[in-house]
């Protein structure tokens, strides 16, 4: 993907890069998909809204005008459960994001494990499942602020919105309640995801009760983004 790529929001009339966008995708069956790899051939369309506003755009029509100008047609199915296929893929996305990281040995997990990295300076990016406890969580940003000399910070960790079954099985391993990323470009790809994902679930859903780490992705303090929000090196 071009990291440069400008598009502009069909609903907002945003401009923004494409890697911070959503692709829709006009299929051969005159349905509009959700493309979030934006690897799909046939015309295409961007969003970069949140799904309260997807959903707003979508019940007021103007989701519909958007479309039809960017595919240049008004000859289209506009699914009813489109922000659920949307979202679902965001999820599947950042999931397997970290699942490849965890196989290319980017990723450790188990408390003890992730304290020590944290504390050595080799941690990146600090995620905890949503069923995490917060004291265990704190622990692991105070190792992290620690291994950073940043005390004082607020440098966190950050709560997904998915247990730690959901982590398990996505990341090939047992109880996973908490992940360290333990390369800068590999926390990089995987902030990048999460982002697109937690933005269009919105901040509601996102946050969570685990406090070091309700924040969102784009947010996130240490080295996991390029200069000035970008994703330099992706």
């Amino acid at each position: 993907m071009i990291a440069d790529a400008i598009r502009t929001c069909v609903l907002s009339r945003e401009e923004a890069p494409r890697d911070g966008l959503i692709r829709l995708v006009l299929g051969p069956d005159n349905a509009v998909h959700p493309d979030v790899r934006a690897k799909a051939p046939g015309r295409g369309a961007w969003i970069g809204v949140s799904r309260a506003e997807f959903e707003a755009g979508h019940a007021k029509g103007r989701l519909r005008g958007g479309l039809a100008r960017a595919f240049k047609t008004g000859d289209f199915t506009l699914p009813d459960d489109l922000g659920d296929r949307i979202e679902e893929q965001l999820r599947r996305q950042a999931l397997d994001r970290l699942g490849l990281e965890a196989k290319a040995g980017h990723v450790v997990t188990g408390s003890d494990r992730i304290g020590d990295n944290a504390r050595a300076g080799r941690l990146h990016l600090l995620l905890h499942a949503a069923d995490a406890g917060v004291d265990g969580a704190r622990k692991l940003a105070q190792a992290w602020r620690v291994g950073r000399d940043a005390e004082g910070s607020d440098l966190k960790g950050l709560a997904l919105p998915v247990d730690r079954t959901i982590l398990s099985m996505a990341l090939g391993r047992e109880n996973v309640v908490h992940i360290g990323l333990i390369d800068a470009r590999a926390a990089a790809r995987v902030s990048q995801a999460l982002d697109r994902w937690l933005r269009f679930i919105g901040p509601e859903r996102a946050t969570l009760p685990c406090e070091t780490g309700s924040q969102g992705a784009s947010t996130l303090t240490g080295d996991a983004r390029g200069p000035a929000g970008t994703n330099e090196g992706f």
